[in-house]
């Protein structure tokens, strides 16, 4: 061989060996990891106030999750729609297993919050399991559950508004009966007209621009006509929330402190003034539309419940949040899950269940029944309690991306601090933006589907998390630890649920579901009597397991397909994102500029939340 042959040679091998390092630097980054120390480390140099009690945890999450749960979504998952079909009564089952795939959750989420008590949820717990790109993405759903989570909270809130102005016999028709366009967006807008019997419903709504037809080289070219549909009262409110947060959470507390006493009051006003009108007959037949309606209608509740999550992006304010976040993520989330049931039987009770209305169930409910003075109040209650949700939700959404261009995978202008609100504004408009813009596109049922998923996926992400952790770093003192399950109740479980599948295959799922159990309880007290240790590993992780296997079975059976492919373009997006910029600039050194200590000082009343 001559020394050019070796020369080329060495140059293939040298370049060979670039390429595997890249390669390995590139994995290495993706996969990229924080300890709970690291995180901790790095929230103390850009670190938030610490303010927050139990009581003040309890209430955050209360304030979050009451208000699209039961004004809103109720209607929906009862009726169903033309994507999705309707649990009817059978709502109070549907609102258990959404309950029961929470709680497993909960459990998960206090199990990190105590041990990484910064802000970033989920966000933040993917990071320390999952590494980077994974941590990224969950931020992104995040950003998705509660920005666009606003739509069908805002959509509800001007569904409200105008129930509650039709008791006011002197006011004006226009105001009271706006012109559909003026308050839907274009898909409401035409089936609300549908239902209203009117012909050729597209020629009631305004269009900007004509249709246009012509031809090039013999292809005959339409462009349709852009129709105008906006719900104005959404944006308005919309933009109410984002002027109070960027003047301060001062402000914004001191506002929803009595919209949330408020709400509460009127849900037990309805539960205790319906419960007298209740007609059993109207709970059958009490499922109509079967397993597959109560699945539908846990999937479109099941967002509601992203109120506790609220919580655990509180961690870094919580004053001993080792302790705090666990008691206020579980008695919030019991708390409303009672109310959820109450409010679903008493709804469902009083007027059939195909009659509610899907927009406004509760008051409309309550008119049908002629008891228009608590419908009145109802509606009040409501919108003041829509009003605080959309107060939370779109703090959790700063707070998100807070957290994500903390670790620089965004821009550090997007937690750039207002020079006298010291609030972050530049973040709060952004998030703003993104909802008013949705509101043009997106409806209650779609924006409710997105969110349902992208919360089950969250929760699945979060579950898992805890598994990994708990074999990566066994030894971590944990403050609060998911509960051990004994291997006779873990394992009985887990054959039960084969045991469902096969039954299921061979038409009888009861019998099925009994010797699966009885198998797998049998197995798991012989391996606690021998001591196997994958067993009792495994009882150990059981709930965080049973867990993501519940929320991704709902997401996987309950999910429309239409829902699935715009998810799956929010996530493509994000990735999108992520490898042009967050790739890039994540492992830079911070600039004196990002190095601030953020001291919001106003964020000590959220408590009043």
């Amino acid at each position: 061989m001559n020394n050019i042959d070796k020369v080329k040679v060495e140059a293939h091998i040298m370049n060979e060996s670039q390429d595997l390092k890249q390669k390995k630097t590139f994995f290495s980054r993706i996969f990229k990891t924080k300890t709970p120390d690291q995180l901790i480390s790095d929230a103390s140099k850009n670190a938030l106030k610490k303010t927050l009690g139990v009581f003040d945890l309890t209430v955050l999450g209360i304030g979050a999750i009451i208000g699209a749960g039961i004004f809103t979504l109720s209607g929906t998952a009862a009726v169903g729609s033309i994507d999705h079909p309707g649990a009817g009564p059978a709502l109070m089952i549907s609102f258990i297993f959404a309950g029961v795939a929470c709680a497993l959750a909960a459990l998960c989420y206090a199990e990190f919050a105590s041990m990484i008590p910064v802000a970033g949820s989920a966000y933040t717990y993917t990071f320390a399991t999952l590494g980077e790109l994974a941590a990224w993405l969950i931020g992104w759903i995040l950003l998705l559950e509660y920005a666009i989570g606003n739509i069908t909270v805002a959509c509800g809130w001007s569904g409200y508004l105008f129930n509650f102005l039709k008791g006011f016999s002197f006011l004006p028709q226009w105001l009271v009966n706006p012109p559909v366009w003026l308050v839907n967006d274009y898909r409401s807008a035409i089936l609300k007209l549908q239902s209203l019997k009117v012909p050729n419903p597209e020629a009631h709504i305004p269009h900007m621009t004509p249709d246009i037809s012509f031809a090039i080289l013999n292809f005959q070219i339409h462009i349709p006509s852009i129709p105008f549909c906006v719900n104005l009262p959404a944006l308005l409110i919309i933009a109410v929330i984002v002027g109070f947060l960027y003047k301060g959470i001062q402000e914004s507390t001191r506002m929803a402190a009595v919209m949330v006493l408020l709400k509460t009051a009127v849900i037990l006003l309805f539960i205790f003034a319906g419960m007298f009108y209740v007609k059993p007959a109207h709970w059958v037949p009490f499922a109509p539309n079967g397993f597959s309606g109560i699945i539908a209608g846990a999937f479109m509740v099941f967002f509601a419940y992203i109120g506790f999550d609220a919580v655990s992006t509180a961690a870094e304010e919580a004053k001993n949040a080792t302790r705090d976040i666990p008691i206020g993520i579980m008695t919030s989330l019991t708390v409303c899950t009672l109310i959820y049931m109450a409010v679903a039987a008493v709804l469902t009770g009083i007027i059939p269940w195909n009659q509610i209305d899907a927009h406004a169930p509760v008051a409309a409910a309550l008119r049908i029944i002629h008891l228009d003075w608590a419908a009145g109040l109802v509606a009040l209650g409501a919108v003041a309690g829509l009003t605080s949700v959309l107060l939370v939700m779109q703090l959790g959404a700063t707070r998100i991306l807070f957290a994500m261009s903390r670790d620089r995978l965004l821009p550090s202008i997007i937690s750039k601090l207002h020079p006298k609100f010291k609030t972050p504004h530049i973040n709060t408009i952004l998030c703003g933006l993104l909802v008013c813009v949705g509101t043009l596109f997106l409806d209650l049922d779609a924006a409710a589907q997105l969110c349902s998923i992208g919360t089950l996926t969250v929760f699945a992400i979060v579950c898992l998390g805890v598994i990994i952790l708990r074999i990566t770093d066994p030894n971590r003192v944990r403050p609060f630890t998911v509960p051990y399950t004994p291997s006779i109740i873990s394992i009985g479980i887990f054959f039960g649920l084969i045991g469902l599948g096969i039954g299921y295959c061979l038409k009888n799922m009861i019998y099925g579901l009994v010797i699966g159990s009885v198998i797998g309880a049998i197995a798991g007290l012989i391996g606690d009597i021998v001591k196997v240790k994958a067993l009792k590993f495994f009882s150990e992780i059981a709930i965080p397991f049973y867990g993501m296997v519940i929320c991704c079975s709902l997401a996987f059976m309950g999910v429309p397909v239409r829902a699935f492919y715009q998810f799956i373009v929010w996530v493509i997006v994000g990735l999108v994102i992520y490898f042009v910029y967050g790739y890039k600039k994540a492992n830079l050194p911070l600039e004196d500029a990002e190095n601030q200590v953020i001291q919001i000082e106003d964020e000590k009343t959220l408590q009043k939340v």
